[in-house]
């Protein structure tokens, strides 16, 4: 049996409209992204990287085209449905962080769980042995703004896993990280998300994240080109 790709976009095409003009960002794209598979996706600023993490993950809707998630047709969904889904199937890394500065490291990382389900007492154990292992432990009661950026970026990390996402898209994780701090975290995002079996695609203007991929797509007036034979 042919097995079915994690996402599939056919023909995926986005344009936005201001005034009397209008911008087409992405022109049918045609990818498939399979489960376990780590893409990197590069391309200048406005190029619509992040149009496409948004179209995947359905928080916007395509001006034509499907996305299939793991055999579903989200583009065929309400807007509640594509939010259910996304609580369910997506974890998300920023970046900047969107950790919320009011809440402790411990809440932050129980948030996207409370939004599915009562909390339960392994929910608690499972935050205290993420936090051991990105090195963070001892540290849930502490609040974001008593983080280095790289510790809070750890925090996000562990955030987009801790609820067992099939997918994790990160957009522009180590942009306002220096680079020996963005090869770390590069480095505990791979680890992390090839542990687990999950998908990861990174959208990122830096060749930082080249070395970590199976695939590197680039974007261009619209349209995906694979470049990993050439690098």
């Amino acid at each position: 049996m042919k097995e079915v790709p994690l996402i599939e976009t056919r023909n995926l095409s986005k344009t936005y409209t201001k005034g009397n003009t209008e911008h087409m960002v992405l022109q049918g794209i045609d990818e498939i992204i399979q489960q376990g598979e780590f893409v990197v996706l590069l391309g200048r600023s406005g190029s619509g990287k992040s149009t496409f993490l948004n179209l995947i993950s359905g928080i916007d809707f395509p001006t034509a085209g499907k996305v299939i998630f793991d055999g579903v047709d989200i583009t065929s969904l309400s807007e509640h449905e594509r939010t259910i889904f996304r609580r369910n199937y997506v974890g998300f890394i920023f970046q900047h962080f969107n950790l919320i500065s009011t809440l402790t490291i411990e809440e932050n990382l129980l948030l996207p769980l409370e939004l599915k389900k009562t909390i339960r007492r392994q929910d608690r154990e499972d935050v205290l042995s993420i936090l051991h292992e990105i090195g963070l432990a001892g540290r849930e009661k502490t609040f974001p703004e008593y983080l280095s950026g790289g510790e809070q970026q750890r925090v996000a990390i562990a955030r987009a896993l801790l609820h067992n996402p099939k997918i994790v898209l990160a957009d522009e994780p180590t942009g306002n990280l220096d680079l020996e701090t963005a090869r770390d975290i590069l480095d505990l995002l791979d680890r992390r998300v090839r542990a687990q079996g999950k998908s990861l695609l990174m959208v990122t203007h830096s060749l930082e994240a080249v070395g970590f991929a199976d695939r590197i797509l680039t974007i261009n007036n619209g349209h995906f080109e694979d470049i990993t034979a050439s690098l």
